[in-house]
């Protein structure tokens, strides 16, 4: 299994999904960026909406100025109703 930092995120990123229970880019993967974002905002209340992006952005496997505006209306709009 490859490390989340394989995806581009940082190791404080990795922490804190770690300690949300995602070890591993491909758990990230599977579970996707809203599910991640859905745990990190439970154990870490301050998490922020770009958050929500970068992780999307990694997954994807692109940088976040690539994602849609489509896409980022989607992500913000699942973040305001968490």
């Amino acid at each position: 299994m490859a490390a989340v930092t394989a995806l581009g995120l940082g190791k404080t990123m990795e922490k804190k999904l770690h300690a949300v229970g995602i070890h591993s880019a491909e758990e990230l993967t599977k579970i996707g960026s809203k599910q991640a974002v859905f745990r990190l905002k439970e154990y870490y209340p301050n998490t922020c909406v770009v958050i929500l992006y970068h992780l999307e952005a990694a997954i994807r496997g692109v940088e976040i100025k690539q994602l849609e505006d489509s896409c980022k209306a989607e992500l913000k709009a699942y973040f305001k109703q968490l």
